[in-house]
């Protein structure tokens, strides 16, 4: 039981990280500083890779639990805690609720960093269109579609 303790207090050390990485990354959306958003991604990457590995020896370690209690493989965090003894109960329960707690944060960032990525990207997509050759996109052979060519007047008193 102490073995799956420690890892799950890695999991949530690496769960803080990942919100963390997240911040980032909005803020680097918000601010409009796109020569570091790759980085962010490449860094939030790294701790989602680093919580699938986390999440396998989780995983083991709670097979391992629950063997010793008499219980089935691939137990829940909850059925495991509700078979365990004190304080063992009350670690693993605490431990669940701040897993609900980050993985809900982590939704809430990680939708809003969606919506600010495709705000962004249709800005952009619309500055380009005002400003390109008159092409709006592709055909499925691959070549330009071009729009009616159009009038553009310039007000130089701005």
């Amino acid at each position: 039981m102490e073995n799956l303790s420690l890892i799950l207090w890695r999991e949530r050390e690496l769960l803080q990280t990942l919100l963390y990485r997240l911040e980032q990354e909005q803020l680097v959306l918000a601010n409009g500083r796109t020569r570091w958003l790759a980085r962010a991604a490449r860094e939030v990457e790294a701790v989602l890779e680093s919580l699938r590995e986390t999440e396998l020896l989780r995983a083991v370690a709670a097979d391992e639990a629950a063997a010793a209690l008499g219980m089935t493989a691939n137990p829940s965090l909850r059925v495991l805690a509700e078979h365990s003894e004190e304080p063992w109960r009350t670690i693993l329960l605490d431990h669940r609720e701040a897993f609900v707690g980050y993985t809900q944060e982590i939704m809430e960032l990680a939708s809003a960093n969606r919506e600010l990525l495709t705000a962004g990207y249709q800005a952009a997509r619309e500055t380009l269109l005002a400003l390109g050759d008159g092409a709006s996109g592709y055909a499925p052979d691959g070549s330009a579609v071009a729009d009616e060519p159009r009038q553009r007047l310039l007000d130089r008193s701005i």
